[in-house]
């Protein structure tokens, strides 16, 4: 992996980093599922553009970082459908007069609200490229982590789930939490890099970090990929 996130810790950052056993948590296990969090038209954007033009149509989108996980994400969902392992994904299912967030509709206008561009994909859609197929299994969410007030630990438990590789955006929110909630209920899991975006570069480095070193293993979408091919065929039944 690509310690990018070095360049942001100081001298004593990195004495202290030495010095304890960080970074040794335990990743995907024997019957990994996939979870991709987010990865829907608000966060990602319709075109391919730098962050600053993105957030002129939507001010949420994340712009070239998002669109370089979406392209990293795809053969790591072709190698996960392949072998038949579980994919989950999450968006908001958030009502147009966002009564149904509760907080967040506080916090400074934080929260999506549906664009006025009428020409515009709804912002909950998962984007095209990486969209859910039959077998597939979609939550809506409000809140940030996709445990929180979702039916996943259930679904989890039923597929005898033993751990997760988590994707999406956005790495220092949406996926922060839910890779501490998935720490909370037991949930081995590998955070993939690459597979991830932000639209605040040291956000999304230092999320890196500080996750990796407490709450997930962090690999590369290579990585996660030789190891999903190397699961056996069928874990979880036949194929769909």
């Amino acid at each position: 992996m690509d310690r990018s996130f070095d360049r942001h810790l100081s001298a004593q950052d990195r004495e202290v980093l030495a010095s304890y056993n960080y970074g040794n948590c335990t990743g995907a296990q024997e019957r990994p599922a996939v979870l991709v969090v987010d990865v829907n038209y608000t966060f990602v954007g319709e075109n391919r553009e730098p962050v600053t033009e993105a957030i002129k149509r939507r001010r949420h989108a994340c712009g070239y970082s998002a669109w370089s996980a979406v392209d990293a994400l795809k053969p790591l969902l072709d190698a996960a459908r392949a072998k038949g392992l579980p994919i989950f994904y999450t968006t908001a299912g958030v009502r147009p007069d966002l009564q149904n967030l509760g907080a967040p509709a506080l916090k400074a206008g934080s929260a999506p609200k549906p664009s006025a561009d009428r020409n515009l994909r709804d912002g909950n859609d998962i984007v095209d490229e990486i969209a859910p197929v039959p077998g597939d299994i979609v939550l809506t969410k409000t809140k940030p982590s996709a445990f929180f007030g979702t039916p996943l630990v259930s679904q989890l438990v039923a597929l005898r789930v033993d751990s997760l590789f988590i994707t999406g955006g956005v790495t220092s929110g949406c996926v922060r939490a839910t890779a501490v909630d998935a720490f909370s209920n037991n949930y081995p899991s590998t955070l993939v890099a690459d597979c991830c975006f932000d639209r605040f570069e040291a956000s999304h480095e230092m999320s890196l970090f500080d996750l990796g070193a407490k709450y997930v293993e962090v690999a590369s979408s290579a990585d996660a990929i030789a190891r999903i091919k190397a699961l056996p065929d069928r874990l979880f039944g036949s194929p769909r």
